[in-house]
């Protein structure tokens, strides 16, 4: 197979995203049943780690030891990047040691070029401008609660972020409808947004984006790197808040999710997180799964 990058969903048609949900649904049941899948056997992924990580470290190292491969973390105070090294040059080297590369940075640019320079599959585990892996888990987790999502409403509440690009992506690959509700001055950025074509509408009225969604999601506030932000982000993002409320503008079967860490009290109250209309913890669990099918189309 011709070499591919995953730097966004974008990367990928809407018939491969679909083979890649399915792969990982049949992961997921075949590592309950105890049956052993080491398709990648001898494989290794270099991971670098230029933001702190949970679930991406923690889900994309377990998947290649499942696969039968292996995994190496990397840290800017562990290589020669956080000297200064050229990422072209990392990438050059990098090709010739190991099978693939997963790298979750700040600037998408910087993933760009790594992946220019890599003749080995790149892997985007979170850029400043899209987080394409937490996607697929939340696709595999929409699909395993009510099936397809073709046509479905999803409200997105608060930031423009990355995961907000991610959406944004999501909405046209898998045919939904997709209302963004954001505070003015924090709206997605305008050429993703554009791509979308009718895929995608935008307010700053979360209540308009809640009503009779099929699906609410949020994030955090202040994203990494913002955290002097903080206070501001808190005041101005408050009326954004998904509560109960809010969540019982959507349908009544509505599903929440959040790519986590949440704060809550912040972005999403205790009783609507904690409660039986949140997927989180099922959405988190699924990173393993569906990345082990990503790494499965990748590297195999």
């Amino acid at each position: 197979m011709a070499l591919r990058h995953f730097l966004s969903l974008g990367d990928c048609s809407p018939q491969e995203l679909q083979i890649i949900i399915a792969r990982a649904i049949e992961l997921k049941r075949q590592l309950r049943k105890g049956v052993e899948h080491q398709i990648l056997k001898n494989k290794v992924l270099a991971m670098i780690f230029e933001k702190s990580s949970t679930r991406t470290r923690v889900s994309f190292e377990t998947a290649m030891v499942q696969l039968g491969g292996h995994a190496i973390f990397l840290s800017p105070d562990d290589t020669q990047l956080g000297r200064g090294e050229p990422v072209e040059d990392t990438a050059r080297v990098l090709s010739k040691m190991v099978d693939g590369i997963m790298i979750r940075t700040f600037e998408h640019a910087k993933l760009k070029s790594l992946a220019e320079y890599s003749t080995i599959p790149v892997i985007n585990g979170l850029s400043d401008s899209f987080h394409p892996c937490q996607l697929l888990a939340d696709m595999q987790t929409w699909h395993e609660q009510r099936g397809s999502i073709q046509g479905k409403a999803v409200a997105w509440l608060g930031d423009g972020n990355n995961m907000c690009h991610s959406y944004i992506t999501a909405a046209r690959l898998f045919d939904f409808n997709l209302r963004i509700a954001c505070p003015e001055g924090y709206q997605p950025d305008a050429a993703i947004l554009k791509s979308s074509g009718t895929h995608v509408s935008i307010s700053s009225d979360p209540e308009l984006a809640a009503r009779d969604a099929d699906l609410i999601v949020t994030d955090v506030w202040a994203s990494m790197g913002q955290e002097a932000e903080s206070d501001t982000r808190s005041e101005i993002f408050r009326p954004f808040q998904v509560n109960a409320a809010l969540m019982s503008l959507a349908k009544k079967d509505a599903l929440f999710m959040h790519c986590l860490p949440a704060h809550r009290g912040d972005e999403v109250t205790a009783e609507v997180i904690d409660g039986l209309q949140s997927v989180v913890w099922e959405e988190a669990g699924n990173r393993l799964h569906s990345q082990k099918a990503l790494l499965e189309f990748l590297l195999a």
